[in-house]
């Protein structure tokens, strides 16, 4: 199933916080400081597993991130908090993975993964944000876009799926939608990752040669591949339009993927409400007879 896809500010005080350099927008003003793992925040040296260029450094660096997001994920459910968190970027930036990489280790009845696909013909009647809606997050929950609303000004803006005025109420609209979540108490948390053309076009040729990845890449892909500077543009309107003070974008570089994660996982664990309580503690008594081993009395056995 295809998804339709998508991709300065009046002054530094209005700027998408970059949690690492963007490298379509160089001048975008970084954030210091210390995080909860105790290493200095974006703009400062990290290690994200990118000396040896290994898996195993990576999924070393992210096990205890993980750990973090699991306690952070009960202090949600304790407290009732609702949190959105928007991924967005170019075709091939990484959305899937670092999505996959908060979510794997969560409770998936807590932690809900939004991926949609087209619009049915009913759904392109509705008003535009009316599909969004029943995917919200309910009290102690997270919900993650694997791209959302945005698609309008993106893939849906750069490739003529919706006209010039539509783009334009979507931009004066998605402030105030997300203002109305925002004052009903959701978080909202939206990045935006950021990827060069050489890097896309490797990731693009990846996609082609392997048949475990080769359902990521779509004939709207191939045809976008022409529009790369035109996706600059849409994002930059896009973010003049919609980073507001009560939903500001992120800007993360995922030129490299692994240091991309692990980037954003940091920055998303030092804005979610977390109380740093790991899980009640809790006992397994000791059974009061022997293991038993299962059986079967009707006609079916284990294949």
């Amino acid at each position: 199933m295809d998804k339709r896809r998508d991709e300065k500010d009046d002054g530094e005080r209005n700027a998408p916080e970059t949690a690492a350099a963007d490298p379509d927008r160089r001048d975008v003003k970084k954030r210091g400081g210390k995080g909860k793992d105790g290493g200095k925040k974006d703009g400062g040296k990290k290690d994200n597993g990118k000396k040896d260029g290994s898996k195993d450094r990576f999924e070393e660096l992210l096990k205890p991130l993980q750990v973090e997001l699991a306690y952070a994920m009960e202090s949600i459910k304790r407290r009732g908090e609702r949190v959105l968190v928007l991924f967005e970027g170019r075709d091939t930036a990484g959305k899937g993975g670092v999505i996959h990489a908060v979510s794997e280790r969560l409770n998936p009845r807590r932690c809900h993964v939004v991926a949609l696909g087209v619009p049915s013909d009913r759904e392109q009647e509705q008003w535009y944000f009316q599909r969004y809606v029943p995917f919200l997050p309910a009290a102690g929950e997270v919900v993650l876009f694997d791209r959302s609303w945005y698609n309008r000004a993106g893939v849906e803006a750069v490739m003529g799926f919706c006209t010039p005025a539509q783009v334009k109420a979507f931009l004066k609209q998605a402030p105030v939608f997300e203002k109305l979540l925002v004052d009903d108490g959701i978080r909202i948390f939206k990045y935006w990752l950021t990827v060069d053309q050489d890097k896309q076009e490797e990731r693009f040729a990846e996609r082609l040669v392997d048949p475990l990845k080769r359902w990521k890449l779509s004939p709207v892909d191939i045809e976008a591949r022409k529009h790369y500077a035109d996706y600059g543009r849409a994002r930059d309107r896009m973010l003049r339009a919609t980073h507001t003070a009560h939903a500001p974008w992120t800007l993360v570089d995922f030129n490299d993927q692994h240091e991309g994660r692990l980037t954003l996982i940091r920055d998303l664990l030092r804005r979610l409400p977390s109380d740093g309580r790991a899980q009640p503690a809790m006992e397994i008594p000791p059974l009061a007879t022997k293991p038993l081993k299962e059986k079967f009395s009707g006609p079916l056995r284990p294949i």
